[in-house]
């Protein structure tokens, strides 16, 4: 069976940025394939989290921390099994920054588009998507994939500014730390550390038939594994990989 990467950020900074590059996925999977009305959901999801938090101030001062170091973080990425192409990372930073300086106010613009108002208002009512309820939107899914694929490349294009940055980040994060052999006596595997991390990952392999739940902080941070099937604490021995990210 495949092995599963799971991760699990250490404070809410990375935990946005885990959340953003999540809907961003999902985007980029629903601009390339007609999923109908589904590609609406991370759309929205994106305009909610943004009204919320001010994600371009963090993501503008990380960028201006991590030019920097970035020699240091290569040196230390050297043998990840995520290496750095430092001048072509250091390259594509310079180039985000300078657009999202440009860029005030993410997303503002869908929020003047008559069509997704209408739409972001029904979206939120379970089952409200009825062409009864939204006629609006049966009319847009008849047209043809290429006219509703451009109109989605267009809406999605608010978030690059913001979203291309992150990926950058959460890369460089992931690159600082390789995977390393693990064993969770009775299901259970406990670990600190001197530097303050923002992220744990588990590779397990998922023919061990049980998931691992993270949980800690800064520096101390602990792993329970649970059997799927029963839905309660492995209380094996668990083989995994763990990598921690400063």
């Amino acid at each position: 069976m495949t092995e599963l990467v799971y991760e699990q950020p250490l404070n809410e900074k990375i935990r946005g940025y885990l959340r953003l590059e999540h809907l961003d996925n999902q985007l980029r999977d629903n601009l390339n394939q007609d999923h109908q009305q589904r590609g609406f959901y991370p759309l929205f999801s994106l305009c909610e989290l943004l009204e919320r938090c001010d994600y371009r101030s963090d993501v503008l001062k990380d960028i201006e921390r991590t030019l920097p170091i970035l020699p240091v973080a290569e040196a230390k990425a050297q043998d990840s099994a995520e290496p750095l192409d430092l001048d072509a990372l250091r390259s594509s930073l310079l180039q985000a920054r300078e657009i999202l300086q440009k860029t005030t106010r993410i997303g503002a613009d869908l929020k003047q588009d008559r069509f997704l108002s209408a739409l972001r208002q029904r979206f939120a009512m379970p089952g409200a998507c009825c062409n009864f309820d939204l006629p609006q939107l049966h009319f847009w899914l008849a047209k043809p994939w290429e006219e509703r694929q451009q109109h989605y490349r267009e809406w999605t294009s608010q978030f690059t500014p913001l979203l291309t940055p992150i990926s950058l980040l959460l890369q460089l994060t992931r690159s600082r730390s390789q995977f390393t052999p693990a064993i969770a006596q009775a299901g259970f595997f406990q670990g600190d550390s001197q530097q303050a991390l923002s992220l744990v990952r588990v590779k397990i392999n998922a023919a061990h038939g049980c998931y691992p739940t993270i949980s800690g902080h800064k520096n101390r941070y602990a792993i329970h594994f649970a059997q799927f099937d029963r839905q309660r604490h492995a209380d094996k021995a668990i083989d995994f990989l763990l990598a921690t990210c400063a």
